[in-house]
């Protein structure tokens, strides 16, 4: 066989096989940059992390940081993402799960933008090995679109799902000590505050008539259906259907905004009616004068009584009992 021939044979064949090839240091280069956060890359970078062949994953963030486009969850991920690459990189991990993390500004990277024809951001690609042991037959990049706030903790959750079985670092974040100084600088402000007004507030704290008022008046408002009346947005009042109003709404499943504070009213007058026979009237010493403010009492909880009845068989028309005087 002639030179000639054999030459142009070997030189088809070979460089394919020399190029199936991954090189050796490509990750060992880039790895060692990357040790205090994510590759900061560019259109040549990012062509020459993502290129075939690889044997290593590489975790890309397209992003767009300037305040002119408007992305804020750009702005608000970054530092989750730099979160994720220190954890990773600083973390005891397998030897043979080699992992990258960069980041592509649309700044730096508008051809790849254009490539990957993205109108949206941020966007991140996880690309897998195409060779090694954990080559994929498919291996076109895993794609994580955000649809609102994302935390660290749930992208580096699905990071490691896509990634071979196996121990993997913690995701660990630094401890926020201005957070804390906050927290000890308010609660002493807290603990201040209360010790200097305790001699004033105590006293209104621990009165059981500011209680018992409170606690009445929260009673009165959810028993009378100050609660459905928000729940429903039911209307205030409505009209009779003969030019006039209605401030009552039949039946026991329908009731009007108006409704609802004169039955509070109600509750209150006979509220107050009972505590004052059994507290106020066996206080008064003359005896004609406390004759006189039961009579004043009962008549007033004997009439109370009886319109409640009688807004009763307004919510019922076939309730047949009733109370004079109405």
């Amino acid at each position: 066989m002639k030179l000639s021939t054999v030459i142009p044979s070997l030189l088809y064949i070979f460089p394919i096989t020399f190029g199936a090839s991954p090189d050796p240091g490509k990750f060992e280069q880039y790895y060692a940059r990357s040790r205090l956060g994510p590759l900061q890359l560019d259109d040549s970078s990012y062509d020459d992390i993502t290129a075939k062949p690889r044997d290593y994953y590489a975790a890309v963030i397209l992003t767009a940081m300037e305040a002119r486009f408007g992305c804020e969850l750009c702005r608000d991920f970054q530092p989750e993402f730099d979160l994720i690459a220190r954890s990773w990189n600083k973390g005891n991990k397998p030897d043979d799960t080699k992992l990258l993390f960069g980041t592509l500004d649309f700044n730096n990277g508008k051809s790849v933008f254009q490539k990957l024809m993205l109108q949206t951001a941020p966007v991140l690609l996880v690309f897998p090995p195409t060779t090694g042991p954990y080559a994929r037959i498919d291996d076109s990049p895993l794609r994580f679109d955000f649809s609102g706030p994302i935390s660290a903790e749930q992208v580096y959750a699905w990071i490691n799902r896509n990634l071979p079985d196996g121990p993997k670092p913690q995701l660990v974040r630094p401890i926020n000590y201005m957070r804390i100084v906050s927290g000890v600088t308010i609660l002493m402000g807290v603990v201040t505050l209360f010790t200097v007004l305790s001699p004033y507030v105590l006293p209104v704290v621990r009165n059981r008539n500011i209680w018992a008022a409170f606690s009445l008046i929260a009673i009165l408002l959810f028993t009378s259906g100050h609660m459905f009346n928000h729940i429903r947005k039911v209307p205030y009042v409505a009209g009779d259907g003969r030019g006039g109003i209605s401030y009552f709404a039949g039946g026991f499943s329908n009731q009007f905004g108006m409704e609802t504070q004169i039955i509070a009213a109600i509750y209150a007058v006979l509220s107050f009616s009972a505590i004052a026979l059994a507290m106020k009237v066996p206080r008064i010493a003359d005896n004609k004068s406390q004759q006189v403010a039961v009579v004043i009492w009962g008549a007033v909880l004997l009439g109370t009584y009886s319109f409640l009845l009688s807004v009763f068989r307004v919510k019922n028309g076939g309730y047949p009992f009733f109370l004079p005087p109405f």
